[in-house]
């Protein structure tokens, strides 16, 4: 049998069929100098032997039964066993040993990343779909961690995105990353290509998950395409408790300073072009950067629109409008949804525009039918926006005062390269 723990500098972690995509690009990384946090790839004959062990395989072929009961029965099990049994004893020491030294047996924090055979794909990213743990520190939540990521496949959003995209999950299996926690003072993410024909960073204090899940409105910053900096703009904060309807809406406010310096954003630049070539093609990064320096934590093919900018018509230009960072799609007009919690989301009908204060990735369920998305969280890196370039729905995210400014019920126009909403002020 294979080796199922791989060292991400061994020539096996480019191998994406046994790691993975998110995991192979990112040896490949490594591998052309680039830096990255050392760590290794949990391949993914590991998931597919606790699935043996469970004695899952032909529940896992029933998820997609013609009988929706059979096929919900089916999901819930494989999802439920998968988190909740302990792991096979010929996978569990594999990944403790793995474990003891990627921590140094403890010392240090550590993090389990998904790395699905799907994700990470052209036109296919499952951005947000699955799941990372970070800042684990003992070995009891590292497998639970691991079960978790597993189980993940089965989750409700994954499989939705699954049949959307024609794959079975009884046909595709879950490897992993395991890595040192990187103590990131700034994180965020990039693109090496934008619809203006540059790139763009993206950066807020701390861990990069915030900017990922669209949880803040993140430093925005503007290179050419030689990874010059062109312009930078301070992110907003926002605070709120909880759900709009257990807690006063909450409030933005521009952040006091950026978090990257011009020369810590061209490096970053430089790392793109980098990845670029190594790719073969446009990508997307997520970084962080720590007392050491930056570190690239993942790299994923860049989803681009082909369509030529649309032009707004006159009658457009003479409204009222907000700007925020695009997600690089389209132009669409609807009527305006305006959100203010998840528990709302049914409220949508085809052709609307949805207009919130959230922009995490389980929106992405309602692109099949919106013309249009503006949040007031979120940046052009999030995996919202990922998900919004690979259904080509214009959106802008990060625009203050988006659901208190833009009338419910108005008609908006959503300018998802400029980075531009617009609302008729007479409805």
């Amino acid at each position: 049998m294979q080796p199922l723990v791989i060292s991400l500098s061994a020539p096996e972690a480019a191998d994406a069929a046994r790691v993975g995509p998110k995991a192979a690009n990112l040896a490949a990384l490594g591998r052309a100098g680039l830096p990255i946090p050392d760590g290794y790839c949990i391949a993914a004959e590991a998931y597919r032997l606790q699935l043996a062990a469970l004695g899952l395989e032909q529940t896992a072929r029933d998820v997609f039964s013609s009988d929706d009961g059979v096929a919900r029965r089916a999901a819930l099990q494989v999802r439920m066993r998968l988190m909740e049994e302990p792991v096979a004893p010929e996978v569990r020491e594999p990944l403790l040993a793995a474990w003891r030294s990627v921590t140094r047996s403890g010392a240090l924090p550590g993090v389990v990343r998904s790395s699905a055979l799907v994700e990470d794909r052209y036109g296919s990213s499952f951005a947000g779909q699955f799941e990372s743990y970070l800042g684990l520190d003992n070995e009891a939540d590292f497998l639970t961690a691991a079960r978790a990521c597993w189980a993940a496949l089965w989750a409700p959003r994954a499989l939705r995105y699954m049949a959307t995209h024609d794959v079975d999950p009884a046909q595709t299996a879950m490897a992993l990353l395991l890595q040192p926690l990187v103590a990131a003072r700034a994180a965020g993410g990039g693109l090496s290509q934008t619809a203006e024909g540059g790139m763009l960073i993206n950066a807020t204090p701390g861990l990069g998950s915030a900017i990922a899940q669209g949880e803040v409105a993140p430093d925005r910053y503007a290179l050419g395409c030689d990874g010059g900096l062109r312009d930078s703009q301070a992110g907003m904060t926002y605070h709120q408790a909880s759900c709009v309807h257990l807690s006063r809406p909450g409030r933005s406010r521009p952040k006091a300073k950026v978090c990257l310096t011009p020369a810590q954003a061209e490096e970053l630049g430089r790392y793109l072009i980098r990845a670029e070539a190594v790719m073969g093609r446009p990508v997307e990064i997520e970084w962080a950067l720590d007392d050491a320096g930056i570190k690239l934590l993942q790299s994923r093919p860049l989803h681009l629109d082909d369509q030529p900018a649309q032009v707004p018509d006159q009658i457009w230009l003479r409204q009222p409008r907000l700007r925020g960072q695009p997600a690089g799609v389209g132009w669409g007009t609807g009527r305006a949804r305006v959100v203010n919690c998840e528990c709302e989301i049914s409220t949508i009908v085809p052709g609307d525009v949805l207009v919130t204060k959230m922009a995490g990735p389980a929106l992405g369920r309602v692109f099949s039918i919106v013309a249009g998305l503006v949040s007031e969280l979120g940046g052009s890196t999030s995996h919202l926006a990922s998900l919004a370039r690979e259904r080509c729905v214009p959106t802008v995210l990060g625009v203050p005062g988006a659901t208190l400014q833009i009338p419910d019920g108005s008609r908006v126009a959503v300018d998802g390269v400029a980075g531009i909403v617009r609302w008729m002020a007479d409805r």
